[in-house]
C-alpha cells in the first residue's frame, strides 16, 4: 500500500486524526517558546550543522579515533556492514553470556534492524522499558514517531490494553495510575535482566565514549542492573569532541519536545568493574547515503523528531502510514535510498512548504531533498499511467501561456456556472472535505491590467 493508502485508513477516525494533529502542534509550539528563549539559537543550529558536515567528510578517521579510545578504555567494540550482521553480533554476544532477558532502553537503530524479532525467536526475551515503546510492543504495533512513539494511542486505549496485559483495573485512562503500574511491572524486568541493551544519541571520538538521552531513566537503569552493557549505534552518531556535546544537547530537547534539556543525558565511558559494555558500530546503508550528494545531509539527523511534529501531513495522516522505521519528512528521505520502489510513495506525502527545514535543529534541506526524491523517482519508477498522463498535460498548459490563460478562464467558468454535482465530484478530491474558495471573474493579470489602465 502507498502513504495515500495507509493515510485514507487511518483518516476513517476523524476525530482521533485530529487530536493527533492538535497533541503534535502542541509539541511544535513547546518547541518554538524553547527555541526563542535561547540567545545565539540560529548560531548554534549553524555551528551543529558545520560539526556534522565535517564529520561526514571525515568519518573514516573519527571512526578510527573512536573505537581505538573505546577499545583504551575497556568497551569491546564490532562493527556491523548490515541489520542482519548487527542481529548477528548482539545475538552472539548473549548466547555467550548465556542471556534470556533482556532490558531494551528506546533505539530506532534497534527498530531498524527488527532486532526484537530476530532475538524472541531464539528464545530471548526482549522488554522494551520506555513508557512509549513498552506501549507499542504489547500491542504489537511498530513506534509511530522516533520521540514519541505511542502519539497515536489515546490514554484510553493503553488503559485497556494495560488491562489485557497487565491486569490492571479500569482507569478511564487515569496517566498517573497508567504510569505507576508501568512502572510497577517493568522494575521486576530490570532486576531481572542478564543484559541491557541501549541507543546512541552521541558517540565522541576524542573520549571513546557515548552520550544516551532519556527522560525516564531506563537506560541507566539497564545498564546499571544487569552485567551486560550493548550500545547501538550507526555511523552518524559520531561526534568529533567532549566539547561539542553542548550544542547538541542544548538543540535536542528543545527541538523534541521543548524542554531546556533531557532529564538523563547520561555518559558512558567503560564499563563497570566485573561488567561488560559493548559498541555495535552499523552502517545498513548509511555509507551508500552518504555517496548521494543530494541526500547525504540527511545524516546530519539527531533524531529529535521535530520535521514531524511541524509535518501538516504527518500531523494527519500518522506515523504508521510511512511503512518505514523513520516516518515523516526525514524519513521520506532515508527510506527511498533502502528501498526506492518500496518508499517511492513517501517523497510526494509533502507540501514542500519548507518548515521541516525551518525547525531542523541542524540545517537539513529537507524539503528541497524531498523535491529531489521526486525527480529521481518520476524518472527511475514507473508511474501510474492516470498520473503520467495528467502530468504532461499540466506540463504542455503551463509551458503555454494561450493555453494556461484558456485553462484558466475554463476553471472560472466552471467553478461559477456549472451544477454542485460537476465540480464536487469524484474527480475533485479536493472538494471531498472544504469547499473551495470563491470564484472572481478576473485572474491577477487581467485585473492589474485594468487597475494600470484605469490609473493612467
Amino acid at each position: 500500500m502507498s502513504h495515500s493508502e495507509k493515510a485514507a485508513v487511518f483518516n476513517k477516525n476523524e476525530a482521533k486524526v485530529n487530536w493527533h494533529d492538535k497533541a503534535l502542534w502542541y509539541v511544535r509550539e513547546k518547541r518554538d517558546n524553547a527555541a526563542h528563549g535561547v540567545k545565539g539559537w540560529e548560531y548554534l543550529r549553524e555551528l551543529a550543522s558545520g560539526i556534522k558536515a565535517n564529520v561526514l567528510s571525515n568519518l573514516d578517521d573519527y571512526l578510527i579515533e573512536f573505537e581505538a579510545n573505546a577499545l583504551a578504555n575497556g568497551i569491546k567494540v564490532h562493527w556491523a556492514s548490515s541489520a542482519e550482521e548487527h542481529n548477528q553480533i548482539v545475538s552472539k554476544i548473549l548466547e555467550d553470556k548465556k542471556a534470556k532477558k533482556v532490558v531494551k532502553s528506546k533505539s530506532m537503530l534497534t527498530e531498524e534492524c527488527h532486532l526484537n524479532p530476530y532475538l524472541e525467536n531464539k528464545g530471548i526475551e526482549v522488554v522494551d522499558t520506555d513508557l512509549g515503546e513498552y506501549i507499542v510492543q504489547i500491542a504489537k504495533e511498530s513506534p509511530s514517531h522516533i520521540v514519541l512513539p505511542a502519539i497515536h494511542k489515546t490514554k484510553e486505549e493503553v488503559d485497556e490494553l494495560f488491562q489485557e496485559h497487565l491486569g490492571t483495573t479500569p482507569s478511564n485512562g487515569n496517566p498517573e495510575y497508567l504510569t505507576n503500574e508501568a512502572r510497577k511491572h517493568l522494575r521486576k524486568k530490570f532486576l531481572q535482566a542478564d543484559a541491557a541493551i541501549t541507543g546512541v544519541n552521541f558517540a565522541i571520538a576524542e573520549t571513546g565514549g557515548i552520550v544516551v538521552c532519556t527522560n525516564e531513566g531506563n537506560a541507566d537503569m539497564g545498564s546499571h542492573s544487569a552485567p551486560v552493557h550493548i550500545a547501538c549505534m550507526g555511523i552518524e552518531k559520531i561526534i568529533p569532541k567532549e566539547e561539542h556535546l553542548g550544542i547538541f544537547l542544548r538543540l535536542l530537547a528543545r527541538s523534541a519536545t521543548g524542554q531546556p534539556i533531557t532529564t538523563y543525558s547520561s555518559h558512558f565511558n567503560k564499563p563497570t568493574e566485573g561488567r561488560e559494555m559493548h559498541i555495535v558500530i552499523v552502517d545498513n546503508g548509511r555509507t551508500e547515503q552518504l555517496s548521494r550528494e543530494d541526500f547525504r545531509a540527511s545524516l546530519h539527523c539527531i533524531r529529535c523528531g521535530a520535521c514531524m511534529n511541524t509535518c501538516p501531513i504527518y500531523r494527519r495522516s500518522g506515523g504508521h502510514s510511512y511503512d518505514a522505521t523513520i516516518p515523516g519528512p526525514i524519513g521520506s528521505i532515508l527510506s527511498p535510498g533502502k528501498d526506492l520502489t518500496k518508499h517511492s510513495s513517501l517523497p510526494f506525502a509533502s507540501t514542500l512548504c519548507g518548515s521541516c527545514s525551518n525547525v531542523c535543529p541542524v540545517k537539513i534541506n529537507i524539503h528541497e531533498q524531498l523535491y529531489s526524491w521526486r525527480q529521481i523517482i518520476t524518472k527511475d519508477v514507473k508511474q501510474p499511467l492516470v498520473k503520467k498522463t495528467i502530468l504532461k498535460i499540466a506540463g504542455v498548459v503551463l509551458s503555454n501561456r494561450t493555453l494556461y490563460n484558456i485553462g484558466g478562464k475554463s476553471a472560472r467558468f466552471m467553478l461559477k456556472y456549472a451544477p454542485r454535482f460537476m465540480v464536487y465530484s469524484k474527480l475533485n478530491a479536493w472538494g471531498k472535505a472544504r469547499e473551495l474558495p470563491e470564484v472572481k471573474n478576473q485572474n491577477f493579470d487581467d485585473w492589474y491590467k485594468e487597475k494600470r489602465k484605469n490609473n493612467g
